[in-house]
C-alpha cells in the first residue's frame, strides 16, 4: 500500500504576506539537498522577485481549459501523476478549477497527489478558511467565495505562518510589490486598511495558536500525561452559585487579563456531598456572566463528599491544562472551619504546579452554622466511630471511679447511654455494637456491686445493659437511614440540576446535539461521546458495511475525538432506538450514571427528532413558495402572453385575407407588429426560463473576461428606444470576469427596466473600477424608488400589484440579479443624484482569480 504523502501549508492573514515566496525557498533548500521537486502551479502575479525564485526548477506545463472565447491556465494533475515527484508545489489551496475539470476545487487535486503518495507545499490566506468566512466579512465586507474546509488544513503535517505586520504589507503595496500600480490606491483605500489588516493578522495568529493547542492536548491524551505543561496560561475559576460567585468570576477575567489574555473557563461543580446546591437561576446568570467577560462555561459533576468536589475541580483543571485557579474564601465560620478546612484549603494542598488565588468577598466567614453533614459514612468517619468505640467507654469508666463517691449506679449507666449515643451517630452500627459491648462489661466490673466481678446480682442491671444496647442498635440504624437518604437526596438534586442543564442546552439552542454531547462528555468523564445511526443501504454518509456484513453506522454529532465509529468499539453504549445510539468512550460508567445518560440519551433523541422535523417543516416551506411562485406565474403571464399573440394572430389574418387590398406600406406596418409581438413574446419566454433555472439551481456560468462597452452594445440590440441610452464607458477600463451571455442579459433587463420606467427621459450607461471589482451603473432621471421599497424592486413578480399599462410581469430585475450572483456579481440600486433610480452591477475584476475578491498572494 502506497504511503501517504505529507502536506505543508504556509497560512498567512492577507494577500502580499509573501507565503508564494516562502514556498518557493522552502523548495530550493529541499532542491539543494537532493530532493525532487517540481512546480504544479505557482502563481507569481507578476512579481519579479517570485518569478525569479522559479529559476532551476522544474515546472509542470499546466492544463489549457477551454472557457468561452478564452483558455484557462489550470494545475495538470494527470500530468504531476505521471512524472510522480517527491514534492510538488500547488499554489492557492482555495482556487476553484475551471468548469469541465475533474475536480471542482484545487484542494481536491491536492488530496489525489496525497493520496499518490506526493509530498505537497500549498498557500492559503486565512480568509479562505471556511469557519472564518463570516468573521471576515464583517471586518472587511468582502464576502469570500472560495474556501476551504478546516479539515483540510488542520490535517497538514505542517502548517507554517508566513507573518508581516500591517504597516510593513502596506509599505510593500505602496511599493508595488502585490498589485500593479493602477490598483494601489483603491487597495490601500479598502481591503488593505490598517484596523482591517490587525484583524486579520488576529485571526490568523489565533487559529494557529488553536491548532498547536489542539495538538498538544492529543499528545497528551495519547501519552496520558496529567501533568500541567505552563505552555499557555489558561485560569479556571470555581464557581458555587453563591453570592460571591460573581466576585470571584470578575477578580477571574481581571487575573486572565493581566496575564496576557490568558483562558477563562469558568466551572460550576454539581455536588454530590450533600451540601446546599446553587439557588434557582443561578446558573444561568452566572452562564450570562461568564459570556460577557469572555469566559467558557462548564459543568462537572463531584459524586460524593467534598474530597469528591475537590478531586473532579482538580481534575477538571488538570484536563485543560490549567496554571491558575481561582476560588473564593470559604462562607463558613471558624468554627465550622475547625472540624472541616474546605474545599479551598484541599485544593491548595493537592493543587501541585496549579497556581491557587483564594479571593476574599463580602459573604466571606459570615456564615454560623456548624459543618454540613456529609452524604453517607465516608472511611474517615467510620474509623474515627471505631477509635470512639474503645475510648467512650473507657472515658465513662474513668469517670463512674473517679467519683464514685459522687454520683451514684444511676448516673453511670446516662454515662454510657451517652458514649453509646455518641458512637452511633458518628460511626454508625458497627462501633455502637462494640461500644455497648464494651459499656456493657465495664459497668458490670467496676461500677455494678458486686466489683470487679462479671456477677450482676440485680436483676435491674441486666435490663439496663440490655436497654443500652437497645437504643445504642437504634440510634445507629437511625443515622445510617438518614446518612442513605442525604446521600440519595444530593445524588437526586445533582442529577436533576445536571438534566435540567442537558435540557436548557436542547431548548435554547438552535442546534443543540453538538453542545449537548459535549456536556454530556464534560459530565461524566468521557474523552469521546457521539450519536451514531446505523447508516441506511446507499447511505453516502456511512462508514460502510462491516466484515459479517452489516451495515456500518454514521455519526450524527460527535464531541471530542472522532473515534466513536461503532457501538461495540465504545466503552459506553446506550440504546436510543433501534439503529440510533449514544456512544462514549474514555471510561466506563456505574449503573446509576448509566441510568442517567439513558435519560440524556432520551432528550438526545428528542432534540435529534425536532432537528429533523424542523428540517421537513422548512423543506415543506420551499415546497409552498414554489406551489405559490407558479401560481403567482399563471396568474401574472396570462394578458402579457395573450396580448402579443392575439396582436400576431390579428395581423395575420389581415394579410392572408384575400378580399383585403393592403398597400405595400400597410402589410410592412402589420409584419413590424408581427415581429415586435414576436420579440415581446421571446423576452418573456426567456425571463420565465431563466427565473425557472434559477430557483432550480440549473444556471452554470461560462466565465471569461469581457469587458463592460462590448457587452452593453450587444446588450442594447434590439432594445426599443435604445436611442434614448448613451454610453459613457472607457475602453481602457479592466475586464470583468462573468459569462458573456449571461451579463449581456443583465444589462439588456436592466436598460430595458430604466428605459420603460424612467418617464420618457435618457438613460445612460458609466463604469469604474473600484478595487478588486468593475461597477457599471445604469442611471435614469425617472421618479425614481422610496428607499424602504428597494428590496421589493427586485422581487419575482413584483408589478402584481400595480395599476399601469405598462408591459411586464415584473421579472426582468429579479432574473437579473439572480443571473449576476451567480457569476459572483452584485446588483443593487441606489439614488440618482438630483432624482432617479441607479442600478449599479458590480462584477469581479479580471485581474483577480476567478470568482476571487482579491489577489492571493
Amino acid at each position: 500500500m502506497t504511503k501517504r504523502g505529507e502536506l505543508r501549508i504556509h497560512l498567512g492573514a492577507a494577500p502580499g504576506v509573501g507565503k508564494t515566496f516562502a514556498m518557493l525557498g522552502e523548495a530550493r533548500r529541499r532542491l539543494d539537498r537532493g530532493t525532487d521537486v517540481v512546480v504544479g502551479v505557482v502563481e507569481t502575479h507578476g512579481r519579479e522577485k517570485t518569478a525569479g525564485l522559479l529559476d532551476g526548477l522544474e515546472v509542470v506545463p499546466r492544463r489549457r481549459v477551454p472557457h468561452g472565447a478564452t483558455e484557462l491556465e489550470e494545475l495538470d494533475l494527470d500530468a504531476v501523476l505521471v512524472r510522480r515527484p517527491e514534492v510538488a508545489l500547488v499554489d492557492e489551496l482555495a482556487h476553484t478549477n475551471a468548469p469541465g475539470s475533474r475536480n471542482a476545487k484545487r484542494w481536491q487535486d491536492v488530496e489525489e497527489l496525497l493520496d499518490a503518495g506526493i509530498d505537497v507545499i500549498s498557500t492559503v490566506n486565512v480568509q479562505h478558511l471556511e469557519s472564518l468566512g463570516d468573521v471576515v466579512h464583517t471586518i472587511t465586507g468582502v464576502r469570500q467565495r472560495e474556501t476551504v474546509p478546516d479539515e483540510v488544513v488542520r490535517r497538514a503535517e505542517q502548517l507554517e505562518l508566513v507573518d508581516i505586520t500591517p504597516e510593513a504589507l502596506r509599505r510593500r503595496l505602496a511599493h508595488g510589490n502585490v498589485y500593479a500600480a493602477e490598483k494601489v490606491d483603491a487597495a490601500l483605500a479598502n481591503y488593505f486598511q490598517v484596523p482591517n489588516l490587525i484583524a486579520l493578522r488576529e485571526l490568523a495568529l489565533l487559529w494557529v495558536a488553536d491548532e498547536v493547542d489542539v495538538a498538544l492536548r492529543r499528545h497528551r491524551t495519547d501519552k496520558k500525561i496529567t501533568d500541567v505543561w505552563e505552555t499557555r496560561e489558561r485560569v479556571v475559576v470555581a464557581l458555587t452559585g453563591g453570592p460571591e460567585s460573581e466576585t470571584v468570576l470578575r477578580r477571574a477575567a481581571r487575573i486572565a487579563k493581566r496575564a496576557g489574555q490568558a483562558d477563562l473557563l469558568a466551572v460550576h461543580v454539581l455536588r454530590g456531598d450533600g451540601l446546599a446546591g446553587a439557588p434557582v437561576g443561578a446558573t444561568m446568570a452566572l452562564r450570562r456572566l461568564a459570556d460577557d467577560v469572555g469566559a467558557t462555561f462548564h459543568t462537572a459533576v463531584g459524586d460524593g463528599g467534598a474530597d469528591a468536589v475537590t478531586t473532579a475541580l482538580l481534575d477538571f483543571a488538570r484536563a485543560v491544562n490549567a496554571t491558575q485557579l481561582v476560588l473564593g474564601t470559604s462562607r463558613r465560620s471558624r468554627l465550622a472551619r475547625l472540624f472541616d478546612p474546605g474545599i479551598g484549603a484541599r485544593v491548595v494542598q493537592e493543587s501541585g504546579p496549579i497556581d491557587v488565588h483564594m479571593v476574599t468577598h463580602d459573604a466571606a466567614g459570615r456564615a454560623l452554622r456548624l459543618p454540613a453533614l456529609r452524604g453517607g459514612l465516608s472511611g474517615s468517619r467510620q474509623a474515627a466511630g471505631w477509635v470512639l468505640a474503645v475510648l467512650a467507654p473507657a472515658v465513662a469508666t474513668l469517670l463512674g471511679v473517679a467519683l464514685r463517691d459522687v454520683i451514684g449506679l444511676s448516673t453511670d449507666v446516662v454515662l454510657f447511654f451517652l458514649a453509646a449515643v455518641v458512637v452511633a451517630a458518628v460511626g454508625g452500627l458497627g462501633p455502637a455494637l462494640l461500644t455497648v459491648l464494651l459499656g456493657g462489661f465495664a459497668l458490670n466490673f467496676f461500677l455494678t456491686p458486686p466489683l470487679y466481678s462479671l456477677t450482676i446480682a440485680a436483676t435491674e442491671n441486666v435490663i439496663t445493659v440490655v436497654v443500652m444496647l437497645g437504643v445504642a442498635v437504634l440510634v445507629a440504624l437511625v443515622v445510617d437511614r438518614a446518612a442513605r437518604r442525604a446521600e440519595q437526596a444530593a445524588r437526586a438534586r445533582a442529577e436533576a440540576a445536571l438534566l435540567a442543564s442537558f435540557a436548557r442546552t436542547v431548548l435554547t439552542r438552535t442546534d443543540p446535539l453538538p453542545r449537548l454531547l459535549e456536556k454530556v462528555r464534560e459530565a461524566f468523564g468521557l474523552r469521546c461521546a457521539a450519536l451514531l445511526e446505523r447508516a441506511s443501504d446507499g447511505d453516502a454518509d456511512g462508514l460502510g458495511a462491516s466484515s459479517d456484513g452489516h451495515r456500518g453506522w454514521r455519526q450524527v454529532a460527535v464531541s471530542g475525538p472522532p473515534e466513536c465509529a461503532r457501538p461495540d468499539q465504545a466503552d459506553v453504549d446506550v440504546e436510543m432506538e433501534p439503529g440510533l445510539h449514544l456512544v462514549g468512550t474514555g471510561r466506563s460508567l456505574p449503573a446509576a450514571d448509566r441510568r442517567l445518560l439513558e435519560t440524556v440519551g432520551g432528550q438526545a433523541l428528542l432534540a435529534l427528532r425536532s432537528q429533523r422535523a424542523a428540517a421537513d417543516a422548512e423543506s415543506a416551506r420551499r415546497r409552498a413558495e414554489v406551489n405559490e411562485t407558479r401560481g403567482a406565474l399563471l396568474s401574472a403571464v396570462g394578458h402579457d402572453l395573450r396580448s402579443p399573440l392575439t396582436s400576431i394572430k390579428a395581423s395575420v389574418g389581415t394579410l392572408r385575407d384575400p378580399l383585403l387590398r393592403l398597400s405595400g406600406t400597410d402589410r410592412a406596418d402589420l409584419l413590424a407588429g408581427m415581429e415586435e409581438s414576436a420579440d415581446r413574446l421571446t423576452g418573456l419566454v426567456d425571463n420565465l426560463l431563466d427565473s425557472s433555472r434559477l430557483a432550480a439551481g440549473a444556471v452554470h456560468p461560462l466565465l471569461a473576461p469581457v469587458g463592460y462597452d462590448e457587452v452593453a452594445l450587444r446588450a442594447l440590440v434590439g432594445i426599443e428606444d435604445a436611442a434614448r441610452v448613451t454610453m459613457e464607458i472607457d475602453e481602457e477600463l479592466p475586464d470583468v470576469v462573468a459569462d458573456v451571455g449571461l451579463l449581456e442579459r443583465v444589462v439588456a433587463n436592466v436598460v430595458d427596466n430604466a428605459l420603460r420606467h424612467g418617464a420618457g427621459a435618457p438613460v445612460a450607461l458609466r463604469a469604474s473600477a473600484h478595487a478588486d471589482r468593475v461597477e457599471l451603473r445604469v442611471v435614469d432621471r425617472g421618479p425614481g424608488v422610496p428607499r424602504h421599497s428597494r428590496d421589493g424592486l427586485f422581487a419575482a413578480f413584483q408589478r402584481l400589484g400595480d395599476r399601469d399599462a405598462t408591459p411586464g410581469v415584473g421579472l426582468g430585475l429579479s432574473v437579473a440579479r439572480g443571473l449576476t450572483a451567480v457569476m459572483g456579481g452584485t446588483l443593487s440600486a441606489e439614488d440618482t443624484p438630483g432624482g432617479g433610480l441607479t442600478v449599479v452591477v458590480s462584477m469581479p475584476s479580471a485581474g483577480a482569480p476567478v470568482a476571487e475578491p482579491e489577489v492571493i498572494g
